[in-house]
């Protein structure tokens, strides 16, 4: 099962938002509240680990418009 964060959604200003991890299944609908506190929450975008495109070839383009050879050009 995957792990999700969420942050709390500060209701007064000045409160910071507080972050916290769930283990969640792909299915579950995303939380809208904090289970324990009830205060309202909203997760958060994480990027993931996937693999960018690429030569087919395991060679390396020389080097993209990016500056890094990563092969995404």
């Amino acid at each position: 099962m995957p792990t999700y964060i969420y942050e709390t959604i500060p209701q007064f200003e000045g409160d910071q938002p507080k972050r916290f991890e769930i283990k969640q299944s792909m299915k579950d609908n995303a939380l809208t509240q904090h289970p324990d506190s009830g205060q309202p929450v909203r997760r958060v975008p994480i990027g993931g680990t996937g693999v960018m495109g690429g030569s087919s070839s395991g060679q390396s383009s020389s080097s993209g418009s990016c500056g890094t050879s990563c092969g995404c050009h």
